[in-house]
């Protein structure tokens, strides 16, 4: 039987071949993008010191020429730099003065903990790291953790500074750890800038540019290779469906992190495509983000679903004066439809009589660049809980389990759920260092396995139902983080692999973390001295939480239990 495939009710647009540089700061002195270069770009919500289009590019520009001259540095197209930070104005200079000078760039998590910025940092083939003041603690210990001398490690490291005196902002005092190391503002501060940007033009735009970390279906986190036209590409397919924003008329407020490919691609690199600023934040607040939505008068906003949460109770949306929000943009994880009410319906109240607000999904993976759907503005109470439609220049696929080795080869049918498969320009080159987990996940003929069960109606919008693989979603505390994240349990566990003698006391805990544990690993050595009496299990349940969450991110800890 043919393959049923699925295509967009938008119609084509032309994909351009070319770096990510040269698409977005194309232009003169008078304009930059397409906008013009006086306009604001980005701007830091607390202190409100911004970043014209124009400024953007200088700095960019000159950090590129700095990367490529320092002694210490020396960068060579294709190097791959780390970014470990959380947001700041800092980050569209760092992201595209790096890959001006050609660089790669991998981003990490900034609550990792030194173990797994040291998996991420050795295995992108980093050599150059860029980090806030406060996680230097951590980028010292994960040197020590690969035996790099600290004299090395030293060198080794940018700090991106809490001051914005480099962006015509504040002073703030130096941490202890920023002492005596290079700074982002030094190698600003460096004679020279590049005429030219490094190019990548026709077959060179599928080189890697950007290295997020995913765990994909299975397995440990990999390296997403996303290239140059990955990202062209995407910014170009999501223009027409995305809500329209204009320079001149709309905010966005970014609290999504940057490292993480949502926040990166939609935050940093998208409004600038629109002309519209980005207010930047570095974690998500309530009281912060209503503050933030009242001082600089935002439209729209990218968040996850924890944040309707908020939203829903927090008198903060009463506090502060919300009426310019027009629109949120979820994604991330499904949304509820009794929560979009809630919301939609508060916020409105809030506007004031200022037109019409509306909450929309969409959907998408690091590998896809991200994104592979979006539900239109005018569907946003009609199709309340689908991601919305496919986007164009995509092609997408339903199947179901085959029978026998369960492949996933046979074709859904009208309005049965299947696995979502997606082609087009925007799928990842493949996964760094991993050519198996790459043709595991890519069709000889390109089509990326989801592993996401999905249904579309008969009107073309599709609604995500149910994961294929074993996932655990799991849902970070506001204060501590602010994005849904997807680990696996195989992820969450490794660490008690490192311990032989604590798995076979885990393997015989009656309480549901062991039988959890015991099941993933396949491990069959009963240990039951220390677990004989209820509250033995508690208390060494308690012990392995405090274990874990010593070696692992918040998002990975151990949680719930008999």
């Amino acid at each position: 039987m043919a393959p049923r495939i699925y295509t967009s009710p938008v119609a084509p647009v032309r994909i351009v071949a070319t770096s990510v540089f040269s698409h977005l700061f194309a232009g003169d002195e008078h304009s930059v993008g397409g906008f013009p270069a006086d306009s604001p770009a980005y701007v830091d919500a607390d202190s409100g010191t911004t970043l014209t289009r124009a400024q953007t590019k200088q700095q960019a520009l000159s950090l590129a020429h700095a990367l490529k001259h320092d002694p210490r540095i020396r960068a060579r197209r294709g190097d791959v730099a780390l970014v470990f930070s959380h947001n700041s104005l800092s980050w569209p200079v760092v992201l595209f003065g790096s890959v001006a000078a050609g660089l790669r760039c991998t981003l990490a998590n900034s609550a990792y903990t030194p173990k797994e910025l040291a998996f991420q940092y050795t295995d992108s083939g980093a050599r150059l790291l860029f980090s806030s003041e406060e996680g230097l603690p951590t980028v010292f210990d994960m040197f020590a953790l690969l035996g790099v001398p600290t004299a090395e490690a030293r060198e080794r490291i940018v700090v991106m500074e809490a001051a914005l005196e480099w962006a015509g902002g504040p002073s703030v005092p130096r941490t202890a750890p920023a002492i005596g190391l290079k700074t982002l503002a030094d190698l600003l501060d460096t004679p020279g800038t590049l005429d030219q940007e490094e190019r990548f033009d026709g077959p060179d735009a599928h080189e890697t540019v950007y290295l997020c970390y995913s765990s994909g279906t299975t397995g440990k986190p990999k390296g997403v290779e996303t290239t140059h036209q990955n990202i062209t590409s995407v910014l170009e397919i999501v223009k027409d469906t995305f809500p329209t924003i204009c320079l001149g008329t709309d905010k966005m407020l970014g609290i999504l992190p940057f490292y993480h490919i949502y926040g990166a691609v939609k935050l940093v690199h998208f409004p600038w495509t629109r002309g519209v600023p980005v207010i930047i934040q570095p974690r998500f607040d309530p009281d912060k983000f209503c503050a933030s939505i009242e001082r600089y008068r935002v439209t729209i906003a990218l968040i996850v679903p924890p944040v309707l949460v908020v939203l829903a109770r927090h008198p903060a949306v009463d506090k502060y004066d919300v009426s310019s929000l027009a629109a949120l943009f979820s994604g991330a994880a499904p949304l509820g439809a009794a929560l979009v009410e809630q919301v939609t319906a508060r916020l409105q109240a809030r506007r004031n009589g200022k037109g019409g607000f509306a909450i929309l999904q969409g959907y998408g993976l690091t590998e896809t660049s991200p994104t592979t759907h979006l539900l239109p503005l005018a569907d946003a109470q009609r199709k309340v809980g689908s991601i919305g439609i496919l986007l164009p220049n995509l092609e997408a696929r339903l199947l179901v389990d085959g029978e026998g080795d369960g492949e996933g080869d046979v074709e859904a049918e009208e309005g049965q759920a299947g696995e979502l498969w997606i082609r087009g320009p925007t799928i990842m080159k493949g996964y760094l260092n991993n050519p198996k987990a790459t043709r595991d996940s890519i069709t000889p003929d390109g089509w990326f396995k989801t592993g996401d069960i999905a249904v579309r109606d008969a009107e073309g919008y599709y609604a995500i139902v149910d994961r294929r693989k074993e996932l655990i979603k799991y849902k970070v505390g506001f204060v501590l983080c602010y994005l849904a994240f997807s680990c696996f349990m195989r992820s969450c566990v490794r660490a008690l692999v490192d311990s032989a003698a604590r798995l076979e006391i885990v393997i015989d805990d009656g309480g549901a973390m062991g039988r959890r544990v015991c099941c993933l690993l396949g491990a069959t050595r009963p240990n039951p001295a220390r677990v004989k009496t209820e509250e033995a299990k508690r208390a060494f349940a308690q012990e392995v939480r405090q274990w874990t969450q010593a070696r692992v991110a918040r998002h990975k800890f151990l949680r719930g239990g008999a």
